[in-house]
């Protein structure tokens, strides 16, 4: 396989987290073939700039790829703002790109599946992105790779072609929208996606993955992903930006190669249910989301004690 895709891997001050998710790209098949570009947020604060040194020095001594080459940002743009310049870069100047954050472990094959993927529907203007993480599905009948509407930012890859028809501004994306599109782009209100629109017309959030996924949504765009999961998410121990500390998106990473790729450009109806499914149990019972709100306050309790 020639030409393969850039890596973008944006970091900022989490230096266990990006040592992981660095180690773990290392033994993908390719890795030594692929170009990684590894943008550097700068520190927000002061007590930010001693981890922002050990994370740039870990990325200094990189190797294992076929070029490794720093972006170094002296003044802190956040995640949004470094994602979507990085991104925008490396596609004008390749025309593709393979997406990482600090905290996605990877399956030795997930290089491998975003490059066969890229290939594949290059020319296929209705796929839009590829997605490499899943959740846990209870379906296992599912096929390899199904196409869905949503896209997953966890480990992405996507082209110029498709990254044009990113629309970075809250208000345009939310006036094409009236109430039946609202539903189904929160997959009949069983995830929060609309929330999050809400959220960062509201100055909440930052998110650039919730626009991406509105984006692609108002193109009718479809996205590429595995059934078995080739990304598992690690930032969920409180450490990242949009994170929280939960075991709802826990999946074990697929150790086989994904040989398999839809022919039909739609939408799986099954993989959709599938997911709808998951969504709507996500939280589960009351009883158990009560249960799970009371550890979080003897948690937080514990910490304030430990702290005071």
């Amino acid at each position: 396989m020639q030409n393969l895709a850039p890596i973008a891997l944006f970091v900022y001050n989490r230096p266990e987290h990006t040592r992981r998710t660095i180690s773990y790209l290392q033994k993908n098949l390719l890795a030594d073939e692929s170009r990684l570009f590894i943008f550097l947020d700068g520190p927000k604060t002061d007590a930010d700039i001693s981890k922002v040194e050990q994370v740039r020095q870990l990325a200094k001594e990189t190797t294992g790829f076929k070029s490794v080459k720093l972006i170094e940002r002296d003044r802190n743009l956040g995640l949004a703002n470094s994602i979507i310049s990085g991104v925008t870069k490396l596609v004008n100047e390749y025309d593709k790109v393979i997406v990482f954050e600090d905290d996605l472990l990877s399956s030795p094959y997930t290089l491998q599946y975003f490059n066969e993927a890229l290939d594949r529907y290059l020319k296929e203007e209705k796929v839009m992105h590829i997605g490499a993480y899943m959740y846990s599905l209870p379906d296992k009948t599912l096929p390899q790779t199904f196409f869905y509407r949503a896209a997953t930012s966890w480990g992405w890859a996507t082209w110029a072609r498709a990254w044009k028809d990113f629309e970075p501004d809250i208000d345009h994306l939310i006036g094409q929208f009236d109430k039946g599109m609202i539903h189904q782009f929160s997959i009949e209100g069983k995830m929060n996606f609309w929330k999050q629109i809400e959220q960062f017309k509201a100055g909440r959030n930052n998110s650039w993955a919730i626009r991406w996924y509105a984006s692609i949504f108002l193109k009718k765009g479809l996205t590429l992903n595995p059934s078995h999961s080739l990304i598992h998410n690690i930032g969920h121990d409180g450490s990242g930006v949009h994170s929280n500390n939960e075991r709802t998106y826990h999946v074990q990473v697929s150790q086989t190669p994904v040989t398999e790729f839809p022919t039909e450009l739609k939408e799986n109806q099954q993989a959709y249910q599938a997911i709808r499914q998951f969504l709507s149990g996500r939280k589960g019972t009351l009883l158990q989301r009560g249960l799970r709100y009371i550890k979080q306050l003897q948690s937080k309790l514990q910490k304030k004690r430990s702290r005071d």
